[in-house]
């Protein structure tokens, strides 16, 4: 893949990679655009093994859904207290402030495997089998997690 072309398919990915992200970082704007520069990064670096056997959005989001797992496996919990005081003090929940801060709220309280099926099934209007390839998970399981999503989802904002 050359360069351009690379440029020109993120270009059309950019907008809808930050919602997927924004909903996996339950609205938190900076580290949604802190992930997604990563996953622009290590994109770009990969790109000469991109054969397309999938769609390029697909790769992408895989790429980015794995920087995502990387972030939240290097997170400690004990230190989730301080990260968000630091957050509500620079004013990093902008984007949380105003339409969306019910439902990011919600995601919020999802596991990350139904987060993510939600996120990209409601958010960027993708197929079963697109979600499969970019989670590498069955078919299956993606619809058992939507499943469950959506009752987590429905408990939760029942209350």
């Amino acid at each position: 893949m050359t360069p351009e072309r690379f440029i020109a398919e993120v270009r059309q990915q950019q907008e809808p990679l930050r919602r997927f992200l924004l909903a996996l970082c339950a609205g938190n704007g900076a580290l949604a655009d802190d992930i997604a520069q990563d996953a622009l990064v290590r994109a770009y670096v990969a790109s000469g093994s991109f054969l397309g056997l999938s769609k390029f959005s697909t790769w992408l989001f895989r790429i980015a859904y794995n920087c995502y797992i990387d972030n939240c496996r290097k997170a400690r919990p004990d230190d989730a207290p301080l990260q968000e005081a630091v957050a509500v003090q620079s004013g990093d929940y902008s984007d949380r402030s105003f339409r969306y801060q019910q439902l990011y709220q919600a995601l919020e309280i999802l596991p990350e495997k139904e987060k993510a099926v939600i996120a990209l099934f409601y958010f960027e209007d993708r197929s079963i089998k697109e979600i499969s390839a970019i989670l590498g998970m069955p078919q299956g399981t993606v619809k058992y997690q939507l499943s469950m999503g959506r009752q987590h989802l429905k408990q939760h904002i029942q209350l």
